[in-house]
C-alpha cells in the first residue's frame, strides 16, 4: 500500500469512529470513500483535515465551500443551522474530521 492510501484509509477510519460517536450506526461507505478521496490533495495539512465547529470562520467556510458549492444550499441560514447541527452532533470529537463533518452536512440535507 502506498503511503498515500495509507494515510487516506488512516484519514477514513478516523471519520468513522468520529460518526459511531456522533450516533451513525449506518455508514454509507460509498459516499464516505468520495468524500476522503476528495481531500486527498490536503491529506499532509493537518489543519485542512480537521473542522473547528466552535470557529463562527470555519463554519462559514465550510457553509460557503461545501453547503453552497457542493450542495447547492443557497440559503444562508439553513446552511448555518446544518452547521451547528452537526457541530453540536459532533460535541464528543475534539478535532472534528472533515470527511465524517462533511458526510454529517450531505446526510443532513437528503
Amino acid at each position: 500500500m502506498s503511503e498515500l492510501n495509507e494515510k487516506l484509509a488512516k484519514f477514513k477510519a478516523e471519520a468513522v469512529e468520529q460518526l459511531q460517536k456522533a450516533g451513525v450506526t449506518d455508514i454509507d461507505d460509498v459516499l464516505l470513500s468520495k468524500l476522503v478521496n476528495n481531500l486527498k490533495l490536503v491529506i499532509d495539512n493537518r489543519d485542512a483535515l480537521s473542522v473547528a465547529g466552535s470557529d463562527p470562520k470555519e463554519m462559514e467556510t465550510v457553509r460557503r465551500n461545501f453547503l453552497v458549492k457542493k450542495l447547492g444550499i443557497k440559503d444562508e441560514e439553513k446552511g448555518k443551522t446544518i452547521c451547528a447541527d452537526v457541530a453540536r452532533k459532533m460535541v464528543d470529537s475534539r478535532l472534528k474530521n472533515r470527511a465524517a463533518f462533511y458526510y454529517l452536512c450531505q446526510k443532513q440535507v437528503g
